[in-house]
């Protein structure tokens, strides 16, 4: 008897999935807790016999089953036949919904951030959002998984969400129209003359053949060698885990360590190098083909922040503990557990948390994120903005990160804090256009109104100006 497990390392806002076949013919079942079972079997009959209502055995059996795996932390949970599909669908790139990111507390759906170019991002749906009900059901007792079913659904229909958002006195109605929801992974420019961008929204099964792409173009659009790039992971919240491994292989020599991953039983234990075997595409192709041999040596400054969760933390970290680029922003999500997707026939799935993710250098993420070399605050944010801003830690029953370290790291790395005048000059409310490749979201990259990315940029010059000192 065999399974086909989905390996997800994100948290519910993306996640890192990964597919393998394991054998579970060798191992041997726990023995059952007979008194539990018994005191299971009485509860059961006693709701039979004497709840107000008649229930379906079903739907009792389906809620006991959920009830078991949601107890155990946020990330692990119950999937329908209809749920296992949405989640293929979601890492696919296209899905039918609203384009939300979404986490639970205290029993209501949090909105971790809204995917860029979606009819939330556009309805100004902002993270820390608390969504009390869609439509007229109220979330409190729902899973995530229920929740994200009721707000996907055919493209072109209506649902409203009713949202309590801080320092509001009343909820807030937001009615918004579904769509497909094709979340494009990498987009790029020149920043100036010499200095590559390449923004990664969400990784997906073609984002390191997207990125070699966009990094093949800036090359010949720049007519010689970048002196720097800017990889922009900010508010990225995961992906496919061979993406991840595909996008920090691009920079980093053959088979350096990406990530590895620790769990209970064996096939837990992985080790993920820059080698094509670990982030090739299902039909053996190497998506890195097309990657100009520079872009494994150019400067590099990766952008993260509260945002960058899961696949985007493996990445930041793989590329920090290699010394391959400088970490620029804010304190990353901390999500560095490893779910496995277990088919139960033709009953959908489960979502388990069966291991833990670590950086090349052994570092737990878990609950704590990682810190940049050069922490910068978004100048786009209020105080109230950073106080909205969910992290793992946040989250109830969290794992515990393994290193006994579960608080936001007290660092004495440099900060650097905008100043005033940038933050009077942006007009939060309104995107800026888009240029005709941009293929993304509203998130467009301008050095002058984007405080975070201008200090990357000027990181990238310091780099330019010491080595030249030190020839």
């Amino acid at each position: 008897m065999k399974k086909i497990a989905w390996l997800v390392a994100g948290a519910m806002a993306g996640g890192v999935l990964t597919l393998s076949m394991q054998a579970l013919a060798d191992k041997e079942a726990s023995p059952l807790p007979l008194n539990e079972l018994r005191t299971f079997a009485e509860v059961f009959s006693l709701i039979k016999q004497s709840y107000v209502e008649p229930v379906d055995d079903k739907k009792l059996i389906d809620e006991a089953i959920k009830g078991m795996l949601t107890g155990l932390d946020p990330h692990s949970d119950y999937m329908t036949p209809d749920e296992f599909k949405e989640l293929r669908e979601g890492t696919q790139g296209e899905f039918g919904g609203l384009g939300i990111e979404i986490g639970s507390e205290d029993g209501l759906v949090k909105v971790i951030s809204p995917i860029e170019d979606t009819p939330a991002q556009k309805a100004g749906i902002k993270s820390g959002d608390l969504i009390i009900k869609i439509d007229d059901t109220p979330v409190r007792g729902l899973t995530l998984n229920d929740a994200m079913k009721k707000m996907r659904g055919k493209p072109g229909t209506k649902v409203t969400l009713t949202i309590a958002r801080k320092n509001e006195t009343k909820p807030l109605l937001f009615t918004l129209t579904r769509a497909v929801i094709k979340t494009k992974s990498v987009k790029y420019r020149m920043l100036e003359p010499d200095f590559g961008y390449v923004r990664i929204a969400q990784f997906q099964e073609h984002t390191a053949e997207d990125l070699a792409a966009g990094l093949q173009k800036l090359y010949k659009d720049n007519k010689q060698p970048l002196k720097g790039l800017v990889l922009d992971l900010r508010d990225d919240p995961g992906g496919l885990l061979n993406g991840a491994v595909g996008v920090a292989a691009a920079f980093l020599p053959k088979d350096k360590l990406v990530v590895y991953t620790e769990g209970r039983t064996p096939d837990a234990k992985m080790r993920l190098t820059a080698t094509l075997q670990n982030y090739a595409r299902q039909n053996g192709t190497d998506p890195l083909a097309k990657l100009p041999a520079e872009a494994r040596n150019v400067p590099m400054v990766v952008l993260v922040n509260g945002g960058s969760a899961s696949a985007s933390e493996i990445v930041a970290g793989a590329l920090q503990d290699q010394k391959r680029a400088v970490l620029v922003g804010t304190q990353t999500f901390g999500k560095g557990s490893v779910q496995s997707i277990l088919p139960l026939g033709s009953q959908g799935g489960i979502k388990l948390t069966t291991a833990r993710y670590f950086t090349p250098s052994g570092r737990s993420i878990q609950a704590k994120g990682i810190v940049p070399d050069v922490v910068v605050e978004d100048a786009t944010l209020t105080a109230a903005d950073q106080a909205l801003r969910v992290r793992e830690v946040d989250l109830e029953n969290h794992l515990a990160n393994p290193n006994g370290d579960d608080k936001p790291a007290k660092t004495a790395k440099p900060e650097v804090k905008p100043a005033a005048a940038p933050v009077q000059q942006l007009d939060k409310g309104k995107p800026q256009d888009k240029p005709d490749d941009a293929g993304l979201s509203p998130r467009e990259p301008n050095a002058k109104n984007d405080y975070q990315l201008s200090q990357a940029l000027n990181v990238l010059k310091v780099q330019q100006i010491l080595q030249k000192r030190a020839n």
